[in-house]
C-alpha cells in the first residue's frame, strides 16, 4: 500500500483545494512515474500539459490529487483546482473556470466581467488568468475535462507552470501531450485494496475469491470500493459469492436496459475482462500506465504537428464533447445496485434527492432541507452514505460543516431512480424547501455582517445557525458558487421563480458585504433580467439592465454598457416609466461621451434633460445641463455651452446647492478663458 505524500496542506498555497481523496490508496506506481516523467519533459512556448484519461470509476481524480501533492513543492506559487464538468454532465465554460482560478490565485484580483465571447481564448477572464500566471510557478489541476476547448484558453505562455487535466474521453486539439491511460489496477494492488477496505482476513483467506471479485469489478477502484463496502455490511457472505452476485446483477441490468439477453451479457463479460491480469499485461506494452482493451477508446488520436508560426501550438477550438456515459452492463453499475439495495428507505431517498442539490453538493443544512428532516439526522445519513462509497467527501464549508458530493459516475443512475421512485410533486417540494433554506441562511448571514441593515429573518434552528460575522462571511464566500448555481438552476427550470427571486435579492444584499467580485453581481443581475422578461415585468427587467450597464461602466466597457442602457430604455418605454427612461438615457449619453462622440452625447443628454425637467427633478436637471454644456464644448459650440452652464447655475441657485454652484461656476470660468484665449 502507498501511504502517499505527507506534505501538510499549509506547505504550498492551495493544497487544501484538492479533493481529499481516499484514505486507502493502492497501486498506480507506474502511472505516477509516467506523470513525473512527462512533467519534466520540456515544452517550448507554453506550460506543459499532462492528461490523465480513464473511464468513469477508474480513479483518475484521486490519482491526479495524489500526483499533485507529490509535486506541489516544485510549484511554490500555489496549486489551483477547478472542475470543468458538473456531475450532471454540464460543461463549465472556460471563461467561468478562468475567473474561479484567478480568484484562487489572488483573492484581491480584479476579476473581469464576462465578455462577449464566453468560450474563446480572447475572453477577458481567460486573458487575465494567463497574464496573472506570467513569471509564476503554479500547478493547475483541471478535473473532469470534457474537451480541449475548455483547456486551451487557460494555457499560459509560461513554461514554469504545469497543467494536469483529467478526462473520460479523447482530449484532442492540444499538441505535445502524451496521455496517461488508466485501466484497471494490477492483481496485487486490487487484492491489497480489497483486503484493506474489507478488513479482517476474508480476502487473505480466499485469494481466489478476491481475484474473482477484482476481475468482476474490471479491477477499477470505484467498483472495488463499492463492493468492499457491501462486503463490510454483509459479513456472512463469502468473497467468491460476492463476485458471483455482482456478475448476476450486471447481467440483470444489461437485460433490463437493452433487452438483448445473452448478447448484452457477453458485452458485459467483455467489458469486465482485462481486469487485474489483463491490465497488468497491457501495461507491459508501454512504459507507465496499464491499458486494458476497454480503455483504448479513451486514447486520443495522434494529431499532426502545427505548421508555421509557433503561436499555432494549439488547434482551433473543437466542438464540445458529450459526457462519457457509464453503460448499464458496467460492473460499476452492478456494484452500485448491490449497495443501493441494502440502504434503508430514508438513506436511499436522501441519495436520490441529493441529485437536486446545486452542483450535486450538500452539507447537513441543505440535505436536511431537501428531504425535510432534522439536520442531525441528515448529517448521520450523509456520513453513512459516504462510508459506503456512495458519496465523495468535499472540503468542509466555511463554518466547518462537512460537505459531500454525488459522484458524476453515479449521477445518471440516481436521476433515473429518482424519476422512477419519487413523485414529481415531492421533487418540486424538495427544490422549494432548498431554495427557502438558502434564502434564510443568506439573510441570516447578511444580518450578522450588517446588523444595522434592517431586521434579520426568523432565527433558524440552533443546528443550522451561523454563529458570528466571521462565520457568516466565510460561509457566503465558501458557498458562493453553490448559491449562484442554485439560483441559476431554479431560474433555468422556470417553475420556482418566486423563491429564486428571493434568493437573488438576498444575495444582492449580502455578497457586497463580503467584497464579492463584480462578476458575481453581474451574474445575479442577468438572472434577474431573465426572470423579469419571462414573467412580463418590464420595470424589473429595465432596472436589471441598468445595473448591468453600471457594472460595465465601472469596468470601462463603454460599448457594452451602452447596449444595456438602450435595452433598459426600451423596456422602460413599454410601461411609460419616465424616471427609468431618464436614467437609461443619461447612462447611454455618458457612454457616448466616454467614447468621444460628443454629438450623440449632447443628443442623449438633451433627451434625458427634457424628462427630468418634466418630472421636476431639479438636481438632475442641473447635472444634465452641465453635461450638455460639456458636450457642446467638445464640439466647440461655445455659445451654446455658455448658455447651458448659466442655466445650470440658475437651477442650483434656486435649490441652494452651493457646492454644485462652485463646480459649475469654475467650469464656466474655464470655458470663457478658453474662448478669450482663442483656444
Amino acid at each position: 500500500m502507498d501511504p502517499g505524500p505527507d506534505m501538510p496542506a499549509s506547505a504550498v498555497p492551495g493544497l487544501e483545494r484538492l479533493p481529499a481523496g481516499p484514505t486507502v490508496f493502492a497501486g498506480r506506481r507506474a502511472e505516477l512515474a509516467a506523470l513525473r516523467a512527462a512533467a519534466t519533459r520540456p515544452v517550448s512556448g507554453r506550460c506543459p500539459v499532462l492528461v490523465l484519461a480513464g473511464r468513469p470509476g477508474s480513479g483518475r481524480t484521486a490519482l491526479a490529487a495524489r500526483f499533485a501533492r507529490t509535486v506541489a513543492a516544485d510549484y511554490p506559487d500555489g496549486v489551483l483546482f477547478a472542475r470543468l464538468s458538473a456531475p450532471d454532465g454540464g460543461r463549465v465554460q472556460p471563461a467561468r473556470a478562468a475567473r474561479l482560478l484567478l480568484e484562487q490565485l489572488d483573492p484581491q484580483a480584479a476579476v473581469p466581467l464576462p465578455g462577449a465571447v464566453e468560450d474563446g481564448r480572447d475572453e477577458p477572464g481567460c486573458v487575465a488568468l494567463r497574464e496573472a500566471l506570467a513569471g509564476l510557478r503554479v500547478l493547475l489541476v483541471l478535473d473532469d475535462v470534457r474537451d480541449a476547448g475548455q483547456v486551451w484558453p487557460l494555457l499560459a505562455d509560461e513554461p514554469g507552470c504545469l497543467v494536469l487535466a483529467t478526462t473520460a474521453g479523447p482530449l484532442t486539439g492540444i499538441e505535445d501531450i502524451d496521455p496517461v491511460i488508466l485501466g484497471g489496477l494490477d492483481r496485487q494492488a486490487s487484492g491489497e485494496l480489497l483486503a484493506d477496505l474489507v478488513g479482517g482476513t476474508r480476502i487473505s483467506c480466499d485469494p481466489v475469491g478476491g481475484a474473482d471479485l477484482a476481475e468482476a469489478c474490471a479491477a477499477r477502484p470505484a467498483a472495488l470500493r463499492l463492493m468492499a463496502g457491501w462486503l463490510r455490511g454483509n459479513p456472512e457472505i463469502a468473497v467468491t459469492d460476492a463476485a458471483r452476485q455482482l456478475n448476476l446483477v450486471v447481467g440483470e441490468e444489461s437485460a433490463a436496459a437493452g433487452g438483448e439477453g445473452g448478447k448484452a451479457g457477453k458485452a458485459g463479460k467483455a467489458g469486465r475482462t482485462g481486469g487485474a491480469g489483463a491490465a497488468a499485461e497491457a501495461g507491459k506494452k508501454r512504459e507507465g500506465p496499464q491499458q486494458s482493451a476497454e480503455d483504448k477508446a479513451a486514447e486520443p488520436v495522434a494529431a499532426p504537428e502545427p505548421a508555421g508560426d509557433p503561436s499555432t501550438w494549439v488547434r482551433p477550438e473543437p466542438e464540445p464533447a458529450e459526457p462519457v456515459p457509464v453503460p448499464d452492463n458496467d460492473p460499476l453499475i452492478g456494484a452500485f445496485t448491490l449497495v443501493y439495495r441494502t440502504l434503508s428507505r430514508a438513506q436511499a431517498r436522501m441519495l436520490r434527492t441529493l441529485t437536486l442539490a446545486p452542483a450535486q453538493t450538500a452539507d447537513p443544512r441543505t440535505a436536511s432541507a431537501l428531504v425535510g428532516c432534522p439536520a442531525a439526522e441528515a448529517a448521520a445519513t450523509l456520513a453513512v452514505l459516504a462510508e459506503r462509497e456512495l458519496l465523495g467527501e468535499e472540503a468542509p464549508a466555511g463554518d466547518g460543516a462537512p460537505r459531500y458530493r454525488v459522484p458524476g459516475r453515479l449521477y445518471p443512475r440516481l436521476v433515473r431512480l429518482r424519476e422512477r421512485e419519487d413523485r414529481p410533486a415531492e421533487t418540486e417540494l424538495a427544490r422549494a424547501r432548498l431554495l427557502e433554506r438558502l434564502v434564510r441562511l443568506t439573510e441570516s448571514a447578511r444580518a450578522l455582517l450588517d446588523p444595522a441593515g434592517g431586521p434579520g429573518p426568523e432565527p433558524l434552528p440552533a443546528a443550522l445557525r451561523l454563529r458570528s460575522a466571521a462565520q457568516a462571511r466565510d460561509w457566503l464566500l465558501g458557498e458562493r458558487e453553490l448559491l449562484l448555481g442554485a439560483v441559476a438552476d431554479a431560474i433555468g427550470q422556470g417553475d420556482l421563480d418566486g423563491s429564486a427571486g428571493r434568493l437573488v435579492t438576498a444575495l444582492l444584499r449580502s455578497l457586497p458585504l463580503t467584497g464579492a467580485a463584480p462578476a458575481d453581481l453581474y451574474r445575479l443581475h442577468e438572472l434577474v433580467r431573465t426572470v423579469a422578461e419571462r414573467n412580463g415585468r418590464p420595470r424589473r427587467a429595465s432596472a436589471a439592465l441598468l445595473n448591468l450597464g453600471d457594472l460595465q461602466v465601472a469596468a470601462g466597457r463603454w460599448e457594452q454598457a451602452a447596449v444595456h442602457y438602450r435595452a433598459a430604455l426600451e423596456h422602460a418605454r413599454t410601461v411609460a416609466d419616465e424616471p427609468l427612461c431618464a436614467r437609461a438615457l443619461e447612462g447611454a449619453a455618458g457612454c457616448h461621451r466616454a467614447l468621444g462622440d460628443a454629438v450623440r452625447a449632447a443628443d442623449w443628454y438633451g433627451r434625458a434633460l427634457g424628462l427630468r425637467q418634466s418630472l421636476g427633478d431639479h438636481a438632475a436637471e442641473a447635472r444634465l445641463l452641465a453635461r450638455v454644456a460639456e458636450a457642446h464644448t467638445a464640439q466647440r459650440r461655445f455659445e451654446e455651452a455658455d448658455r447651458e452652464y448659466r442655466a445650470a447655475l440658475a437651477v442650483l441657485r434656486r435649490i441652494g446647492d452651493e457646492r454644485g454652484r462652485e463646480a459649475v461656476g469654475a467650469a464656466l470660468a474655464d470655458l470663457r478663458e478658453r474662448v478669450a484665449a482663442g483656444l
